[in-house]
């Protein structure tokens, strides 16, 4: 069915026509994951509810703004899918879900995260890509098992000091932000194994060889004059990476020069006599040119 002709049909509240975009959504699913991507849903479908075992819900690519207090009966929900909707504030039902370990926010109208955000105690991966954020909320400092942040394509321009509390995370995507400096905060983060500004405006990268934990680090689309320096094994992704050199500062290159001349000049003096005391073989000294 054309996505017209779901459309059409999410606007009719009767039975018959909701279970026409639902399908054969009548028991539990055995593998209790229930997925409504894709299906132009306007309105939580409320017997979702009712299957209060399930692991996995998918509302991605709907038209959804709002959703039910009946949500919170899903206890044992782990993965939740909001992505590409019509958000512009987060339910607070959402943050009753205290087992979610994944959400997916992405791609909708977001300009801020409740203060309630922190009662997910368990959430792990949070992706709050394209949305409408100015700032990173602090709220997500709070998320203390949180492993992965996918926070790109918001007009973000700086980042929290309190992110470095976050003692578990590992990856933080940055990519297509408003960052004009390397963010401060993540050089206090040595337990980092990801980091991506990629699609900056960040003009120089610091050194962090001191990341001991750092696997890769992609900064590719800045306007950069340096590379950033990493520990030996870290893979970078952008201008001066591994395959191709980073070029030499002017103060470097002067130094080389000069270290050159100094071969050549010793090169070029003749050797000590060595002959002086025997005169029965005597030796011409000899240049080598330059």
């Amino acid at each position: 069915m054309g996505n017209t002709i779901k459309g059409i049909i999410a606007f009719i509240p009767s039975k018959t026509c909701q279970n026409y975009l639902l399908g054969e959504l009548e028991e539990m699913p055995v593998d209790k994951m229930v997925d409504l991507s894709s299906k132009q849903l306007r309105r939580f479908p409320l017997r979702v509810c009712s299957f209060k075992e399930l692991v996995k819900l998918y509302l991605s690519d709907n038209n959804l703004n709002t959703l039910p207090p009946e949500l919170e009966l899903l206890q044992n929900l782990q993965i939740l899918a909001l992505d590409f909707n019509h958000f512009k504030v987060l339910p607070q039902v959402v943050c009753a879900l205290k087992q979610l370990s994944i959400l997916y926010l992405g791609n909708n109208r977001l300009r801020d995260l409740p203060p309630e955000l922190c009662f997910l105690k368990n959430l792990q991966t949070l992706w709050i890509e394209s949305n409408y954020f100015t700032h990173l909320p602090v709220v997500v400092c709070e998320l203390t098992l949180l492993k992965t942040l996918h926070a790109g394509s918001n007009p973000i321009r700086h980042l929290p000091t309190e992110l470095k509390n976050l003692k578990e995370l590992r990856s933080i995507w940055m990519s297509g932000t408003l960052l004009t400096d390397f963010p401060p905060v993540l050089l206090e983060m040595p337990f980092l194994d990801v980091i991506d500004v990629d699609r900056n405006g960040i003009r120089f990268f610091p050194n962090l060889v001191h990341m001991q934990s750092l696997k890769l680090v992609i900064y590719d689309h800045n306007p950069c004059r340096n590379a950033p320096k990493v520990a030996k094994g870290v893979r970078r992704v952008g201008r001066w990476s591994e395959e191709t050199p980073e070029p030499i500062k002017r103060s470097e290159a002067e130094a080389e020069l000069e270290k050159t001349i100094d071969n050549k000049e010793a090169q070029a003096l003749p050797p000590k006599d060595t002959t002086s005391q025997s005169n029965e073989n005597p030796t011409e000294a000899t240049t080598v040119p330059i």
